[in-house]
């Protein structure tokens, strides 16, 4: 394990170095968050959003661009130096390099899809009629991309069974494919609604993403493990300059990017039901906006008077700083029920 710990402070450390002329760069390029009226799914003004986030125009977007292409390069070059001093790489499925591959892919490809949405929204393409991404075309996108994934999982690495705890371990054959696109998109997309307040995301994601790290060291896959110790160490330091109030924030970038490697890391390391656990505040994020979405559709009004679940806090009164760190504190609680969960047979 010291080993790995190494690894993080490796990463924290080459992060935090180059993420403050990271943030220069980005301002020089003019990468910042747009001042702009923000509109819902049905493309309806969102006046209650754009209140409470006025504030951050000009503030850098694409924290996720450093640190989805620092932890690419430096998970490949821990990995190649653990092949090069003849150390195990234990993995817990036939091929290592379909399990990295796809980790890299997944990584990788919602990013970019991410960056194309973050220059939509910073450069106004969407007044364009070739480059505009909208929500459906994007939803699209993200399906595509999720089923080369699920298909992945399913051909490459052999997956298609879902442990339930107390029950038992289910085989669901070819539907498997189906069933991770749904997980990958969901949580793709989770994961970028509650990117709406300074260090939320970040911050919730990092706790998340060291319970998965137990679960991988349990269970010694190793691919997976040195992938982990070098994203936390890159969450650790953007955290520092995430927390209210924001120097840099993630984008759709890191967002995409993120949610849907956490989903593929849990279908992975076999606890795709402890997602939602481990995961509680996307998944209470994404079900809030979701049933907001399903309201205005079907029942032609509010169910909440705003949502995601944050910004009715903001709403009500709550203080963005409050609300974060009581997040974290629920994402701590989700965790180690989650991790519970994870070790039952």
């Amino acid at each position: 394990m010291a080993l790995y710990l190494f690894i993080t402070l490796i990463s924290l450390l080459i992060h935090f170095m180059l993420i403050v002329p990271f943030i220069d760069f980005l301002y020089g390029m003019k990468f910042q968050r747009a001042k702009q009226r923000t509109k819902d799914a049905f493309n309806k003004p969102m006046p209650i959003f754009d209140k409470f986030n006025h504030h951050k125009s000009g503030t850098p977007v694409g924290g996720g661009i450093l640190i989805v292409a620092l932890t690419s390069i430096l998970t490949l070059f821990f990995l190649g130096g653990f092949y090069f001093f003849k150390l195990d790489v234990h993995s817990n499925y036939p091929s290592v390099l379909y399990e990295v591959a796809i980790l890299m892919f997944t990584y990788i490809s919602f990013a970019l899809l991410g960056i194309y949405d973050d220059l939509n929204k910073i450069f106004h393409w969407e007044r364009q009629l070739f480059f505009g991404l909208k929500l459906r075309v994007k939803l699209l996108f993200e399906i595509f991309l999720a089923l080369i994934i699920a298909t992945g999982l399913y051909y490459g690495l052999k997956i298609s069974i879902i442990h339930i705890p107390f029950f038992g371990v289910f085989d669901i054959s070819f539907f498997y494919i189906f069933f991770a696109t749904f997980v990958i998109v969901a949580f793709a997309n989770a994961v970028n609604i509650a990117d709406g307040l300074d260090g939320l995301a970040s911050g919730v994601l990092m706790i998340a993403l060291i319970s998965f790290w137990a679960v991988a060291r349990t269970i010694i896959d190793v691919p997976i493990s040195i992938f982990l110790g070098v994203w936390i160490g890159g969450l650790i330091a953007f955290l520092y300059f995430n927390i209210y109030p924001a120097r840099i924030f993630l984008g759709d970038t890191g967002a995409l990017s993120f949610g849907a490697t956490f989903a593929v890391i849990g279908l992975i390391l076999g606890k795709t039901l402890t997602l939602p656990i481990i995961g509680g505040i996307f998944f209470i994020e994404i079900g809030s906006s979701l049933i907001q979405l399903l309201s205005k559709k079907y029942n032609k009004k509010k169910f909440f008077k705003v949502a995601p679940f944050h910004l009715l806090l903001q709403y009500m009164g709550w203080e963005e700083p409050k609300i974060v760190m009581r997040f974290w504190i629920a994402s701590i609680v989700f965790a180690l029920f989650g991790l519970m969960i994870a070790f039952l047979k």
